[in-house]
């Protein structure tokens, strides 16, 4: 099995419903986020890539769009979690990138959230 990843990074604020008031990520607050998404491929294309990382723009394209700069508790229906926002985005790209395998999604240097097929 061959497998590629990308890095995409952008700017929110959310804010975490039904956690204690004392807890820092029930008020409003942001992060740089880091999002990777893993595709995977038991053989290559007619080049030797999984995927041309060129055609992955379109999560780029997306995530300017939609996430850079917004309030996500605005932008997806269910909690803004790290893990909400990986599922979303695994759900959001698997039909154009069939070869999408994960999503992992960072709010800090030392934590990550990832939706798996």
């Amino acid at each position: 099995m061959y497998t590629i990843s990308k890095q995409f990074e952008f700017s929110a604020s959310h804010q975490l419903n039904g956690l204690p008031d004392d807890h820092p990520c029930s008020r409003l607050h942001g992060h740089n986020y880091i999002v990777e998404i893993v595709l995977e491929s038991a053989k290559l294309n007619e080049v030797g890539f999984v995927r041309d990382y060129r055609e992955l723009k379109i999560v780029k394209d997306f995530l300017d769009q939609n996430f850079d700069h917004r309030h996500l508790n605005d932008v997806i229906a269910a909690q803004p979690s790290a893990e909400q926002i990986a599922y979303f985005l695994y759900h959001q790209f698997k039909i154009h990138v069939p070869e999408l395998a994960a999503v992992r999604v960072s709010e800090t240097p030392k934590t990550w959230a990832e939706y798996r097929r």
